[in-house]
Order: structure tokens, then C-alpha cells, then sequence
């Protein structure tokens, strides 16, 4: 199974930064008995891991090669690719470059890297065979994509950062078939590839008679991406390493982790960053 990771956006939001943002140190792990900072995309190829990927493709653009480096050649039992976007053209174009590594029998998994959600294991509720949206319930779903379903939990439509959302469940990761995503590149492609939003082509792939399940698993969703969700998804790990009973707050003990790819040099310049950022510089 593939996890694809689109991370080729420049990260605006959180900007000014020395890095990429999806190399944003988030909580720690221990390393051999070593604490260090954790990039915010590892929290993603974790889970991505817990649902059964076995190979992970970052979709990059060309001037971040600071992924490359930190990630190299695996994670932890998963091998990874590196496909690149020419320039952020939306999710849409950067999960379809991905599809000619994907073979219709293959299933694959995509996740945002800037976003932290609990509970880890929440892609193993996601069905095999169909397109399906891990949900998860937030406070302002019009800042995301609001996914509206019946009593069954057929998708009827995925309202796109919209006012007065009908729903407070959104979308924090989806899972399909390769068979599935061909026909939305075909249908993508159909529509002279317009959308942006993943939740556009749904609405139109549902509309020509297709299916898709949304599953209420989730039950804490941040995005990483400005100041405000960098602090809330720290105490999501403080948070979560009380209720698990973990000694140190928002550490993770992980074996096979990158090997040689500290990020104390980012964690510097990161909070030189804030402080300039805070300042209004």
C-alpha cells in the first residue's frame, strides 16, 4: 500500500521559516535513549505506517530538497519515492502525478504533513475497495473540508472551506483503490483539470454516479500550519502522552527513525523565526 504525501507547498501561513514546513519540529522522540526534535511529517508517515502503507511518495517541489535529505531512502519499514511538482498547482495535480506509480490492484492513503490527528491508528478504519474519508469533528469547519453524509455514511457532498458548513465533520485523510484514483485522473482530466480541491472532484465524480464513505473515526485534528494550531498541536501531544502515560510529554519511542538527520539546527532558526514573527518583522 502507498502513502502519498503531497508537500510541495511553500507554507505561507507560518512563514518566515529556514526550512520547509513540513520539517516543523513538533513534540520529540526518543533515539536511543536520545531525545530529538520530531519533523510534524513524521507524525503523518507514522500513521500512514499504522494503517499498512509499505511505501511512502513525498510529492515535493523542485527547491525542497531538505525533505530528500532528511528522509532519504526509507522510514522506519517503509520504502520512499520522491515525485516532484513543477509548482503548487493544488492537491489535485500533486496527488495525479503521483498515479503513474500505482497500479489499479494497489490501494493508497493521503494525508496532509502539516496536520496532527489523534487517534494514530485512525486509517485502519478505512475500507479497502472504496473511496473513504477518515472524519474528524472540529470547531470551524469552513477553514477546512466540511464532508456531509447520510445515515449510512455516504458522502453526499464535500463542502470546500464554506460558510455556515453544514457539518462540523471534516476530512484529514483519505484512502482508495489505484482503480479509483485512475478514474478521477481520467475525470480530472475531463474537466480540463480545474480543481484545485480534492473536494470539488468528488462532488463532480459523486455526481456521475460514483460512491464515497465518510467515517466518523477521529477525534483530534490540528493544522500545524500557522502559530496558533503549532501551539495547540503541542498540547495535543502533551495531551495525549498524559493519557497514555508516557514519561516525557509529546515523546515518541521509535525505532529506525532517520539516522543522522537532526533538526537542532532547525530548531534555532524556528525560534528565531517566531520571535521575529511575534515581533511583526
Amino acid at each position: 500500500m502507498w502513502g502519498i504525501i503531497p508537500a510541495a507547498g511553500c507554507g505561507s501561513r507560518i512563514q518566515p521559516l529556514a526550512f520547509s514546513k513540513e520539517l516543523l519540529p513538533v513534540g520529540s522522540r526518543l533515539t536511543d535513549g536520545a531525545e530529538r526534535p520530531c519533523a510534524v511529517s513524521e507524525y503523518l508517515c507514522e500513521r500512514m505506517i499504522a494503517g499498512g502503507a509499505d511505501k511512502l511518495c513525498f510529492v515535493i517541489a523542485p527547491g525542497k530538497s531538505d525533505i530528500l535529505e532528511y528522509y532519504g531512502g526509507s522510514y522506519g519499514s517503509a520504502s520512499i519515492a520522491y515525485v516532484v511538482q513543477p509548482e503548487p498547482s493544488g492537491l489535485c495535480d500533486a496527488i495525479f502525478r503521483v498515479a503513474p506509480l500505482i497500479a489499479p490492484d494497489e490501494h493508497l492513503l493521503v494525508g496532509l504533513p502539516d496536520t496532527i490527528w489523534m487517534p494514530a491508528d485512525g486509517y485502519q478504519a478505512l475500507p479497502d475497495g472504496v473511496l473513504s474519508f477518515l472524519l474528524f469533528p472540529v470547531e470551524n469547519p469552513s477553514a477546512f473540508d466540511a464532508v456531509e453524509t447520510d445515515e449510512d455514511g455516504n458522502v453526499r457532498e464535500i463542502q470546500v472551506k464554506q460558510q455556515n458548513a453544514s457539518t462540523n465533520w471534516i476530512w484529514g485523510g483519505f484512502k482508495m483503490s489505484g482503480r479509483i484514483l485512475h478514474e478521477l485522473l481520467a475525470l480530472w482530466l475531463e474537466r480540463g483539470r480545474t480543481d484545485e480541491y480534492m473536494g470539488t472532484l468528488v462532488n463532480a465524480y459523486l455526481a456521475k454516479g460514483g460512491r464515497a464513505e465518510g467515517i466518523r473515526a477521529g477525534r483530534a485534528y490540528v493544522d500545524v500550519g500557522t502559530l496558533e494550531g503549532y501551539r495547540a498541536a503541542n498540547d495535543l501531544l502533551r495531551h495525549s502522552a498524559v493519557e497514555q502515560g508516557a514519561p516525557v510529554p509529546g515523546a515518541h519511542v521509535t525505532a529506525g527513525a532517520p539516522a543522522g538527520r537532526q533538526l537542532l539546527a532547525h530548531r534555532r532558526e524556528l525560534v528565531m523565526s517566531f520571535k521575529q514573527v511575534e515581533r511583526g518583522v
